[in-house]
């Protein structure tokens, strides 16, 4: 596997994380039903949902695999 290619697969799979938290972090806040975990109410760090912090951390792959693939190396 190329460098290129790692960094495409891993941008794909950061995208699906974050359409993925996206949505978990809109179905938390817009309805207030708790839905981060579908397994146990949701515990909170610093206020906030476990997912909100899965949403930024996905981004933030998603932004580095991205500024990898147009750099110019």
């Amino acid at each position: 596997m190329t460098f290129k290619r790692a960094l495409q697969v891993i941008l794909v799979v950061a995208l699906l994380g974050v359409a993925f938290s996206g949505i978990l972090t809109y179905r938390d806040f817009a309805t207030q039903a708790q839905s981060c975990t579908p397994f146990a109410p949701p515990g909170t760090l610093f206020g906030y949902p476990p997912c909100v912090y899965g949403l930024i951390m996905y981004a933030g792959v998603a932004v580095i695999a991205a500024w990898g693939l147009v750099g110019k190396r």
